[in-house]
C-alpha cells in the first residue's frame, strides 16, 4: 500500500494538494497500509507497542509509575514512546525533500519487520 502510495505521488512535490483525486487516493491507500500494520501490531500482540494509541503507553508510564506503586514495564514502554517519536521526527525531517521519499521509506521498513515477523525472529534478535 506504502509503495501504491509512493507511485501516486512521484513527481508532486507540493502541488499534490492541488489535484483532489491523487490526494484523496494517498490518504485512502496510506489510511489502508497503516489500518494492515495495526492489525498485523495487535495480531504480534507485542506488549507496550501501541501505535495508534501512543497515548495509552504515556498513560501506563504515568498511573504504573514509582509514584503509583511501581513500574515493571518502564523501560520496553519507554523505548516504544522513543522508537515512535524518532520514527516521527525523522518522517517529518523527510517530508522537507520529498513525501515519495517518506512513503518508500515506510514501505521498505514496514516490509522487513513483516519479513523478520514471517520469518519468526525476535526483536532480540532469536529465532521464534
Amino acid at each position: 500500500m506504502f509503495l501504491a502510495a509512493t507511485a501516486v505521488v512521484l513527481g508532486y512535490g507540493s502541488g499534490l494538494s492541488n489535484e483532489a483525486t491523487r490526494l484523496y487516493t494517498v490518504i485512502v491507500l496510506t489510511g489502508l497500509a497503516m489500518g494492515i500494520r495495526n492489525a498485523t501490531v495487535r495480531k504480534l500482540a507485542v506488549r507496550d507497542l501501541t501505535t495508534t494509541v501512543l497515548t495509552l503507553t504515556l498513560t501506563g508510564l504515568a498511573a504504573d509509575s514509582s509514584l503509583a506503586g511501581g513500574n515493571p514495564g518502564w523501560v520496553r514502554r519507554t523505548a516504544s514512546v522513543g522508537a515512535m517519536s524518532t520514527g516521527a521526527a525523522a518522517g517529518a525531517w523527510l517530508l522537507d525533500y520529498s513525501l515519495a521519499l517518506v512513503l518508500a521509506l515506510g514501505a521498505l521498513v514496514s516490509a522487513g519487520w513483516a519479513t523478520a515477523a514471517f520469518v519468526g525472529v525476535a526483536p532480540d534478535g532469536r529465532a521464534g
